[in-house]
């Protein structure tokens, strides 16, 4: 089955079986919710629809966003990314990955961020178990 792993330079520490999901956020200055939804493809990860709860140091709404339900939302057209690589730290919080109508930290797949392992990729992968 096609999933969502986690891990870094092609090394899988976690599988999620998933075929889309938010991946979400809170601004470290500003304090600011950032979400993002992603669908999985063969290809890598789609990026859909992004949304922002507001605007703030490095945080310039994109040109096109519309406001609605409190937050501003727009879309990008990029090329599938794959890997998508995210900065973790303890100083900056834990991202989420919210599917199935519920929101779970990386923490529950990968433990706490560490300053010792200042990143995770995240990237579409075969689960190779089934």
């Amino acid at each position: 089955m096609i999933g969502l792993c986690l891990g870094l330079a092609g090394v899988m520490w976690a599988h999620v079986p998933v075929d889309d999901f938010t991946l979400a956020w809170t601004h470290t200055i500003e304090k600011v919710r950032w979400e993002e939804d992603y669908r999985v493809t063969v290809e890598g990860l789609l990026l859909g629809e992004a949304r922002v709860k507001g605007t703030g140091a490095g945080m310039e709404i994109p040109d096109g966003a519309e406001l609605y339900n409190g937050s501003w939302h727009y879309r990008r057209q990029l090329a599938p990314l794959q890997p998508l690589r995210l900065g973790r730290t303890p100083e900056a919080g834990d991202y989420e990955v919210c599917f199935d109508k519920a929101c779970h930290s990386l923490s529950e797949w990968l433990g706490p961020p560490r300053a010792s392992q200042p990143a995770v990729e995240l990237w579409s992968c075969i689960d190779s178990i089934e």
